[in-house]
């Protein structure tokens, strides 16, 4: 490694240390275009009639994905579909009556009624301006739409159609106030004094002007938004209310990220985001009466707990903590298929809880009927955040709501009975709950989970009450599954650990087996035996069971020395059975191995697909348990795989380019080197949203902070250290790295390098720039780990 610092472009070139062990496998083949590794399927849809499986694909080599069809009565022949007839496909948009025989959906300024058996479309509805999400009522022969911020039925039956809402963006005009000099106010009185026939004219002419304001007043109510923007307008399904979102954003200080190679050859600035701390967003939800003619906002005081201070303010007590109503942000209102009842969710804007309480549409009082405190942060599957309720609704019967919870550690699906309060769980498990629906029929429940491993996810059937699941697919990985409109049909995406997606279907049964439609991968990408990672778990220091994928080198080639793969985000899973996001840093770790390299990838504290201690592991400490996580791993392979404790070698973009800053600094007679990519180098100059479910905010938790910022810590870097980061990065801002390598320069450190990606951002796009930067990384560690 080069001993003096190196700010190194793109352009700038180095040498790549030579290897004796070879591999069929290179940076440059792994990072050039995905395209060498064959087309893959996403985007999976189904055909209004059942008949048919759409996808994105590019069979062709097209420059991009392009919609293609397999008939399920030619399940071999895959079909391009042209431009022409992709535009006037309907895809299910809009929404169903109870029955599933019609669908309403809106084009342009046209409200269109679908049959879903003929297939036959009804114009039903020219409108002046576009409509928006329009949805049938109780009575379904009333549909009701949005348009213009303003909220209208149409009756199908007659052609009445009604505006429910007198709703205007931006302030209530100001009453003009005629101003009347004093000497022009002097001769008007005198003049009525004299002349009675005037002041009789005056007097009616004022008592007309009064009653005509008033009525004008009583039958012209308008709502102004103000400064508030309207948003999820909502009419509920009796008519006899609106609900809709008042959102404002306020005011930030938003960091410039410069683009110093924008076409026009000038540098650019890039007006990007504002830091944690910084969120002036206020949502509130209000009602229209419409028999009252009338706005009112949805109060929130008197939620249970909603002054509760939060645990951590103990480590501060020479701070005075005011007791006042927390900020909260309120969903929009889910309403029962009858209208008599609704529910929303809050969240507190502190991320410490979330309510489902009752809402009386009359008045716009709560009445709480779920609170779930976590001291961390409330999350998890099926959660839902800010204003978004996650999995949440109504049963058919009008008295049960369903959502999810991780009041058990884990997310799994509760019923709460809205007249008696009684919560019931319909799932229940060391196992997490994604995406349940309720079928056409509304008596049964499909979900998908990872009952069967932390690392499968497969799909099932359960009886809406609850009960027991059927599980109706059964391939081992990960399985995908779109429901055809009949629910005869699964239509599968599957992919395995050393396997890309590909598309299957099958009945909607639990013995029938999947059929695979499509076989996308090149000649080139299957002639390489592609590793399954072994899925181990070995042990914290705090007694955890830590999972991971482990790469075994052949013994033949194995040069004892370990690379250890950090994942991005902190909530994501990696540690799996299907394939990963990360199918570059996948492929580079096959190289890796076969190159002699054992291979170490954790799903360390914080990440997901554990339940709900193991996400929130890294409250007020990243850079704790999620570091120790990784050093516990490196004793593993030393322990268990013949690992030399001096040729240990960390890598990792995101997250995990902060974990390796932090590796380097806190760890460092472990990681002998370490390449951080796109790291965040110091959280209080991360986004809000993430940062503060985490840390909380930087002038509430300056210790929180402190204690989980690598820039604090950069004396402690001994090994070798290549940054890496693009310019251009609007997420984890350059601006990060740039006050570490003054940092590391204050420091007097020279054993590090940084190469900056002037065109990219926070996930590269173009091969040659993921191909430097792993030629870099190979370069690191051959030189670090494997030298004499």
């Amino acid at each position: 490694m080069n001993k003096s610092f190196i700010f190194s472009l793109l352009f700038s070139f180095l040498f790549i240390a030579g290897y004796a062990q070879q591999s069929e496998l290179s940076v440059e083949k792994i990072m050039q275009d995905p395209k060498w590794m064959g087309t893959f399927p996403s985007n999976v849809k189904w055909s209004q009639n059942n008949d048919a499986i759409y996808f994105d694909y590019n069979r062709d080599n097209d420059p991009s994905d392009s919609l293609y069809r397999i008939r399920l009565a030619q399940p071999k022949n895959i079909e391009k579909v042209s431009w022409t007839e992709e535009k006037n496909i309907n895809f299910g948009r809009g929404s169903f009556d109870k029955s599933k025989t019609k669908q309403i959906y809106s084009k342009g300024n046209t409200l269109i009624v679908r049959d879903i058996k003929s297939g036959k479309e009804t114009e039903v509805l020219q409108f002046p301006k576009n409509i928006g999400s329009p949805y049938f009522l109780a009575n379904e022969d009333w549909i009701a739409f949005e348009a213009e911020n303003n909220a209208y039925i149409y009756s199908q039956k007659t052609g009445v159609l009604q505006k429910l809402t007198q709703i205007i963006a931006g302030e209530a005009p100001k009453k003009k106030d005629p101003k009347v000099s004093e000497k022009a106010a002097l001769l008007e009185s005198e003049n009525l004094k004299l002349l009675s026939v005037v002041k009789e004219r005056k007097d009616k002419q004022q008592t007309t002007k009064e009653i005509r304001d008033e009525r004008k007043d009583k039958d012209a109510f308008t709502y102004y938004t103000g400064n508030q923007q309207i948003m999820g307008l909502k009419v509920s399904p009796d008519a006899k209310y609106v609900t809709f979102s008042l959102f404002q954003r306020g005011k930030s200080e938003n960091t410039i990220v410069p683009d110093y190679i924008d076409a026009s050859s000038y540098t650019t600035d890039l007006n990007t985001r504002s830091k944690v701390g910084d969120d002036q967003t206020k949502v509130e939800l209000a009602i229209y009466n419409i028999e009252k003619d009338t706005v009112y906002k949805v109060e929130t005081n008197t939620l249970p707990g909603i002054q509760d201070l939060p645990d951590y303010v103990k480590d501060y007590p020479d701070k005075e903590w005011e007791t006042k109503n927390r900020e909260v942000m309120v969903s929009n209102a889910y309403f029962s298929d009858n209208g008599q009842h609704a529910i929303i969710n809050v969240r507190s804007k502190d991320n410490k809880d979330r309510w489902i309480a009752k809402l009386d549409l009359a008045t716009g009082a709560l009445t709480n009927l779920d609170r779930q405190r976590d001291e961390a942060w409330v999350a998890g599957p099926g959660i839902g955040r800010a204003t978004s309720g996650g999995t949440m609704g109504w049963l058919p019967d009008n008295k049960h709501i369903y959502f999810q919870s991780e009041a058990t550690g884990y997310s799994h699906l509760y019923l709460l009975d809205v007249t008696t309060g009684k919560k019931t769980a319909l799932t229940s498990g060391e196992y997490e709950v994604f995406n349940p629906f309720i079928s056409n029929d509304q008596k049964s429940w499909y979900l998908t989970t990872s009952e069967v491993h932390p690392g499968e996810r497969h799909f099932y059937k359960m009886p809406l009450m609850g009960g027991k699941m059927e599980q109706l697919t059964s391939m081992t990985g990960n399985n995908d599954v779109t429901l055809s409109p009949d629910e005869k049909t699964l239509a599968i995406l599957y992919s395995y650990s050393n396997q890309p997606w590909e598309l299957y279907f099958k009945k909607n049964d639990s013995k029938s087996k999947a059929v695979q439609l499509t076989s996308g991968q090149s000649e080139v990408f299957k002639s390489y035996n592609w590793r399954d990672p072994q899925l181990i778990s070995f042990t914290a220091q705090d007694g955890a069971q830590v999972p991971a994928r482990l790469y075994l080198p052949e013994a033949s080639v194995k040069n004892n020395a370990a690379v250890v793969f950090v994942h991005g985000a902190g909530y994501l899973q990696n540690v799996h059975k299907w394939w990963s996001s990360y199918f570059r840093e996948y492929m580079f770790h096959n190289l890796l191995t076969d190159l002699g390299y054992t291979v170490i990838d954790i799903d360390y504290r914080g990440s997901a697909g554990y339940g709900r201690d193991w996400r929130t592991g890294i409250y007020r400490h990243m850079g704790g348990k999620d570091l120790s996580d990784h050093v516990d791993g490196v004793k593993y392979l030393i322990e268990n795989h013949g690992v030399d404790k001096n040729k240990i070698g960390i890598y990792g973009g995101s997250y995990g380019g902060f974990i390796t800053l932090m590796a380097l600094f806190n760890e460092a007679d472990t990681f002998a080197s370490g390449a951080a990519l796109r790291s965040v180098t110091d959280w209080a100059h991360y986004n809000h949203g993430y940062t503060s479910n985490i840390l909380n905010e930087p002038f509430n938790d300056p210790i929180a902070y402190e204690r989980s910022s690598p820039i604090y810590f950069a004396e402690g870097l001994k090994g070798d250290l290549l940054i890496a980061h693009g310019i251009v990065d609007v997420n984890v801002h350059f601006q990060d790295v740039v006050r570490l390598a003054q940092r590391l320069i204050e420091l007097g450190k020279d054993n590090w390098e940084m190469a900056v990606y002037p065109a990219e951002d926070h996930g590269f796009v173009e091969p040659s720039s993921w191909t430097d930067e792993y030629k870099r990384i190979l370069k690191l560690f051959n030189s670090t780990l494997i030298k004499d």
